[in-house]
């Protein structure tokens, strides 16, 4: 009886994640990479996916046509999940169960990202691989690079990305109530000192907004460009793998 039991209710686990919507997006237009994420293309023979952040996108496809990695497909959930971490795993493993059965293999293009090791977890239980590090300022500067900065103090930057600056008011000033209560911006942003910008492209105007981003935070400004970082290793060692057992 409890074996028949817990059947049940793992099935009714897998209906659920099922049930959860698929990425709709068909456009890479930041609104829409924030709210609706990015569609699956239909799947060809011998092609790998990617599941990402919708956050990662466009760095992901630029990775794609740099390094010529034309068989790797890719979906992106929702960049707005970032605002709620414990529902990353969920949609990530809902995105898997949904992609395994036509695609060889998956790859998940999400680091830590607040989950507290629960996404590695969940995707060493389902035998796929998932970009390593705590988020994806760490792997754009470089994991070992953005340790060492740690480590030597850098505990009080906030950091920004070319996608977060694009977003700044959908993803920081709006959440945090800003937009409502500016007078609380010295004690959300209290103990941080400096706004570091990580650029992944060369965009002078991108640059402005960021410098107008941590004048509105009340923060020192700082601009490291960092272009891809780890997540452009990770991709082509994926794409070796591939190469390798073909």
């Amino acid at each position: 009886m409890a074996a028949a039991s817990q059947r049940r209710g793992r099935a009714a686990r897998l209906t659920q994640r099922a049930a959860l919507p698929l990425p709709r997006g068909k456009t890479l237009d930041a609104h829409s990479l924030s709210e609706d994420g990015l569609a699956a293309p239909e799947r060809k023979t011998g092609r790998m996916l990617l599941i990402a952040c919708g956050a990662l996108a466009r760095e992901i496809l630029d990775i794609k046509a740099l390094n010529g990695l034309d068989h790797m497909d890719l979906t992106c959930l929702p960049a707005k999940l970032h605002l709620y971490p414990d529902q990353i795993v969920t949609h990530v493993e809902a995105a898997v169960e949904t992609h395994r059965a036509v695609y060889d293999q998956i790859y998940v293009v999400y680091a830590d990202c607040g989950t507290g090791g629960l996404l590695e977890q969940k995707c060493a239980e389902m035998g796929v691989e998932m970009v390593p590090g705590p988020h994806c300022y760490a792997f754009f500067e470089g994991n070992a690079q953005f340790a060492e900065r740690s480590e030597a103090g850098e505990i009080t930057a906030f950091y920004l990305t070319d996608f977060l600056v694009k977003q700044f008011d959908a993803f920081i000033w709006r959440p945090m109530g800003l937009d409502k209560n500016p007078e609380l911006r010295d004690m959300i942003f209290g103990n941080y000192t400096t706004l570091v910008y990580q650029s992944q492209v060369t965009d002078p105007q991108l640059v402005e907004k960021a410098r107008v981003c941590a004048d509105r935070m009340g923060l020192a400004f700082q601009h490291r460009h960092t272009g891809y970082g780890d997540l452009q290793s990770t991709l082509t060692s994926w794409a070796a793998q591939r190469s390798t057992s073909d």
